[in-house]
């Protein structure tokens, strides 16, 4: 199942491993270990945010997702199942069932 990972890195832990140079090499190294499907970098309530969308095959990989950006960063961490569109096309029958059941 994709899901789609977003961490907020506090305005001081981002400040602090820019200024110590360890913002990339630390990066790479979750990226590296996570694989993403597709990477993106913004901002996000201020704050710089890493958007990142991995195949995840059970739910008891989650910590080894989230906790990285918790201890390298102290990041505020949301994750959320998503879909492309060839999975909401194939959910298209589930869709059609729960309209005829609850619409």
């Amino acid at each position: 199942m994709r899901v789609m990972i977003k961490a907020i890195l506090p305005v001081g832990s981002g400040n602090t491993a820019i200024t110590n140079g360890t913002i990339g090499d630390t990066m790479g190294k979750i990226l590296g270990d996570l694989k993403p499907e597709a990477t993106y970098f913004g901002l996000q309530e201020g704050a710089r945010t890493v958007f990142a969308v991995v195949d995840l095959a059970d739910s008891s990989k989650i910590p080894s997702i989230v906790e990285p950006f918790f201890l390298a960063f102290n990041a505020n961490v949301e994750c959320f199942p998503v879909m492309i569109p060839e999975d909401l096309m194939a959910a298209g029958p589930d869709l059609e069932s729960a309209v005829q059941k609850f619409g």
